[in-house]
């Protein structure tokens, strides 16, 4: 399906698949991270030893503090995560020098500007949230937290893309290609981390102004970013518009234990492990928590509607892929294989669905639900962020309270609008089409063999890959020669829809998608 024309806008399109892409190495970690500091989090703080007396055993509270810890020290140090991540995510080859040159870069960067408010006589002694300084990697410094982070990611691949393959003089030939990276970039991130010391403190000024802005939007605002980061989804850009929410200024900051924190997440993370946490951040109610209302119950009344719409020879078959899709979306949170099956023979359903979600976002500000995440709002998170946390700091009650009612608003508006409009969701595609939805076989369900050929042959053969990729459930691949994708072969490998613009490409098939990658990878000897 072509979204776009094809040259400058493909072209950009591709450059934001890549860059979209690149987040989800660093955010694949949260999760454990998450879980391990929310349980033990969760089940070392004072209040919980206090209800529940069977968690007051040394041994079981030494372990639940080791969990906490290890989990903390992720959050802590997301910076560097995202600096890698970037990098390796980006660059195109020798992922390995770009990752090491980006951790490098991001050393020299802040010890740059550690050095810069020595000359400067502005490195604080104590109180350094007050000045918007704090520690990063043992080294003291501007709180530039994320945004630090992907500064450098993103120089490190700009100077990776040109340099990697640099020849130089014999007598230093020793210290080209791949070699010449690293000591380019940490020249650079001298230069970058004064560049940092002069606009950062203004650059910040300028994130709290738009901070207080969508604050000064009230629930008008949470209503609109919850709108526009549905529209994101079908593009694979949602991660680029929430991220900066969640882990940057944008979203907010504390002082926590005597550390600035900034980033809706990264301030929920740290109240996780804080005991003296009475109420989570109302952030988390704006960016985060309306998020379990639409993927734990909206989305399941949407799959009854086209249940029940369905052509009574067609419903078992149906049945089964909605159930499976269903208990995706309620268990973790992974909408895409519900929402691809509406997305392209109704459209007007998921504008309405992107309408209801940001909806949901408004509801949870007003109710005051802080149920934070590491993903997405699935019942694992719930369970972990919000039953194990208490009520009385999380407002979870709310969730099943205001989601039985979605689960009925989406059931009766969608089985109204399919039946109004004749839309051919899944089960109601006419007999003479050669391929339905309905007809696609789960990509679980084909050969491993089978299924990486299917997939080569539909993006044009092996000499049309130019790069492979994958986020949380869909391919991202880029190719040489757009007009060789067969949409129908790839189909028959199990996906659930294809996005193209130009040369770039987005096939998805939901959370099994990383295996297939490796796959792909084994067989194309990426």
């Amino acid at each position: 399906m072509e979204l776009f024309n094809k040259g400058q806008g493909s072209s950009l399109f591709a450059m934001a698949q890549r860059f979209g892409r690149s987040f989800m190495l660093p955010i694949a970690v949260l999760p454990a991270a998450g879980i391990l500091l929310g349980i033990g989090g969760a089940l070392s703080n004072p209040n919980s030893i206090k209800a529940y007396p069977f968690l007051d055993i040394a041994w079981l509270q030494n372990v639940f503090a080791v969990m906490a810890a290890a989990g903390n020290v992720v959050f802590a140090n997301l910076a560097i995560l995202f600096a890698i991540g970037i990098a390796v995510g980006m660059a195109r080859s020798d992922k390995g020098t770009a990752g090491l040159s980006a951790a490098l870069a991001l050393l020299v960067m802040n010890a740059t500007i550690n050095a810069m408010l020595k000359i400067n006589g502005t490195l604080a002694e104590d109180n350094l949230a007050s000045v918007g300084q704090g520690m990063a990697l043992g080294i003291q410094t501007l709180e530039t937290g994320v945004f630090g982070g992907v500064a450098v990611g993103i120089m490190t691949y700009l100077l990776h893309n040109r340099f990697n393959k640099t020849e130089l003089p014999q007598f230093l030939g020793f210290f080209g290609g791949s070699r010449f990276v690293p000591i380019v970039t940490s020249f650079s991130a001298i230069f970058l981390g004064i560049i940092m010391f002069i606009i950062w403190p203004h650059f910040q000024q300028i994130i709290f102004g738009i901070g207080d802005l969508v604050e000064a939007t009230g629930y008008i605002g949470t209503l609109i970013y919850g709108f526009v980061l549905r529209m994101l989804g079908p593009f694979g850009l949602h991660h680029i518009f929430y991220l900066p929410f969640w882990t940057t200024a944008l979203g907010g900051s504390e002082i926590i234990d005597g550390q600035l924190v900034e980033g809706t997440q990264r301030i929920f993370f740290a109240q996780l492990g804080d005991p003296d946490t009475t109420q989570y951040y109302i952030g988390v109610s704006r960016f985060m928590s309306g998020r379990f209302i639409t993927m734990m119950f909206g989305l399941l009344g949407a799959c009854l509607a086209m249940y029940h719409t369905a052509k009574p020879e067609k419903k078992k078959l149906v049945g089964g892929l909605l159930l499976s899709a269903g208990l995706t979306s309620f268990l973790t949170g992974i909408t895409e294989p519900i929402e691809f099956s509406f997305l392209f023979v109704a459209p007007m359903l998921y504008v309405l669905h992107a309408f209801f979600d940001g909806c949901a976002f408004m509801l949870a500000h007003i109710l005051q639900i802080t149920v934070g995440q590491t993903f997405s709002g699935g019942c694992i998170d719930l369970i972990l962020f919000g039953i194990l946390q208490g009520n009385a700091k999380t407002n979870w009650i709310y969730i099943p309270m205001v989601g039985i009612p979605w689960f009925f608003l989406y059931y009766f508006s969608f089985k109204f609008l399919i039946l109004k409009f004749d839309f051919k969701t899944l089960g109601r595609e006419d007999d003479e089409e050669p391929m339905d939805a309905v007809d696609i076989p789960a990509a679980n369900d084909i050969q491993a063999p089978k299924r990486a050929d299917l997939i080569i042959q539909g993006l044009g053969g092996q000499s049309n890959i130019v790069e492979l990729g994958c986020c949380a459930t869909r391919l991202r691949v880029t190719v040489k020669d757009g007009s060789l994708i067969s949409e129908r072969l790839l189909k028959e490998s199990g996906c659930r829809g294809v996005l193209q613009s130009g040369t770039g490409v987005q096939v998805i098939y939901g959370p099994q998608v990383t295996v297939i990658k490796n796959e792909l990878e084994e067989i194309l000897n990426i």
